[in-house]
């Protein structure tokens, strides 16, 4: 069995069987995935990462087969991390996204992979931090990260992304109602997609009304843009606003940004690991086991068990 150096050497390398179980390694949270991340971490921040977010059936994964496409036309290496559904049998991905983009298999410098959501909100699987890290260190140029396009409250993906594309369609009833929503705050860049079908510009014209209407003072004033991803329609032109985006972001905004990803991403870390200690402490002692037991026997719900033991760990913490 390989070494987790040999498998991070084999990331680094571009080695597309590495990266994946490099991914699948993350995915499963063995106790070997947090070292590979360290071991990889190194040489990550070269990317740049492209948040692709928005309704159901606004036609996300057809437009990230058209970006790939054009990205690889301009001799970029691009990888893909599409979520997808978590399965409620198996837990993994429904797969839906990948089979789609299949013509890429055989392309080394396109790396594609679906991640469930393992019931994770927020539109975006746990895992998908780290595995954009592994992405990022096997030398893509684009990492491209699709939520799963479950609702409006996927923002989470600002989390992860340098440019996030808020993607939608007429006729799908969401345009307003994602602005009043809050999914439209995080956007660098709209697109309406599916743009030659009835009433797209009056969609666009609405949403360029309500961007007016909730105008903030920011330095980076995203455009809307019109697609029409079977055709390819647009595509270019997305493009080129994303590297725009990347520009603006490398002339001195990105560095801010950046600190408050990293800072971010540093809470979270410290939050899970804090939680383990004081789940693995509690799981030690007497009143655990007879909490569980209480909770199997419907004598107590769990949240009033968790109640009891937090307030009983505080109480004890207070007396030492």
């Amino acid at each position: 069995m390989r070494s987790l150096e040999q498998l991070a050497q084999g990331v680094v390398n571009g080695d597309k069987r590495s990266i994946a179980r490099a991914i699948t390694l993350i995915e499963n949270n063995g106790e070997d995935a947090q070292k590979l991340v360290s071991l990889l971490y190194p040489y990550t921040g070269k990317a740049h990462i492209v948040g692709i977010t928005g309704p159901g059936g606004s036609g996300k994964s057809t437009l990230i087969e058209k970006l790939i496409s054009e990205l690889r036309r301009r001799g970029k290496t691009v990888g893909v991390l599409a979520t997808d559904p978590s399965s409620p049998f198996t837990g993994g991905a429904f797969l839906g996204d990948r089979i789609r983009m299949q013509r890429f298999a055989t392309d080394e410098e396109v790396f594609i992979r679906s991640m469930a959501t393992r019931n994770v909100p927020g539109g975006i699987a746990k895992a998908t931090k780290d595995a954009v890290n592994v992405l990022d260190a096997a030398g893509k140029d684009v990492i491209i990260v699709e939520t799963v396009g479950a609702g409006q409250a996927e923002v989470d993906i600002i989390k992860v992304a340098h440019t996030v594309v808020v993607v939608f369609a007429p006729g799908l009833g969401d345009e307003i109602q994602a602005i009043k929503a809050g999914i439209m705050e995080i956007a660098d860049i709209f697109v309406l997609n599916k743009a030659d079908l009835e009433n797209a510009n009056r969609a666009v014209t609405d949403l360029k009304a309500s961007l007016e209407l909730n105008a903030q003072e920011k330095a980076w004033k995203p455009p809307v843009l019109k697609t029409v991803a079977l055709t390819g329609e647009g595509i270019e032109q997305l493009v080129n606003e994303i590297f725009e985006h990347k520009a603006f972001l490398e002339k001195g905004e990105g560095a801010s940004k950046r600190r408050k990803w990293v800072e971010t991403e540093l809470v979270e870390a410290i939050k899970q690991k804090v939680a383990d200690l004081i789940v693995d402490d509690l799981k030690k002692r007497k009143v655990f086991n007879e909490l569980v037991e209480k909770v199997m026997n419907r004598q107590v719900d769990p949240y009033s068990a968790a109640s009891k033991i937090v307030a009983e760990t505080l109480l004890s913490a207070k007396k030492d």
